[in-house]
């Protein structure tokens, strides 16, 4: 019969030590900035003259996300009639990030992003959203 090695309470402590310290650095390293999207090109399938919304929907001061031809994105209208329109996903991991009035939100890690420019707010990500360039026609808002 093959006899089992004694774990000592030392070797338990120093085992449980170097499994935490492993997870931790699997855990920080999954939120480094290197895992950022480097994509910096407006969502495919986006084209010329495709609607977005109806510029009454966009609420002044606010925002709205939408789902256009399979890509996501958020427009805001920070005064009347000036619309800015973003890839709704986030630098970070390539989450969707949520339309939150004067915000973007990222559900995932918390990142937060200024609705009226893209620029960040509140990290973990370092990068803007990806503006899309956007006309108002006919009171729609389509993509220019």
């Amino acid at each position: 019969m093959t006899e089992l090695p004694t774990l000592t309470r030392r070797g338990l402590i120093v085992t449980g030590s170097a499994t935490v310290v492993g997870a931790s650095t699997l855990a920080l390293a999954a939120c480094a900035p290197s895992s950022e999207q480097p994509d910096t090109t407006a969502p495919a399938g986006l084209q010329s003259g495709t609607e977005l919304a109806l510029l009454a929907d966009v609420p002044v001061g606010g925002s709205l996300g939408v789902q256009v031809d399979g890509s996501a994105v958020v427009l805001s209208q920070p005064e009347e009639g000036d619309v800015m329109a973003f890839s709704a996903i986030c630098r970070h991991q390539g989450c969707v990030v949520a339309a939150a009035g004067e915000t973007f939100d990222c559900p995932c890690h918390g990142s937060r992003y200024d609705s009226a420019t893209g620029d960040v707010l509140n990290g973990p990500s370092t990068q803007p959203l990806i503006p899309i360039e956007v006309t108002v026609t006919d009171d729609r808002v389509v993509v220019a």
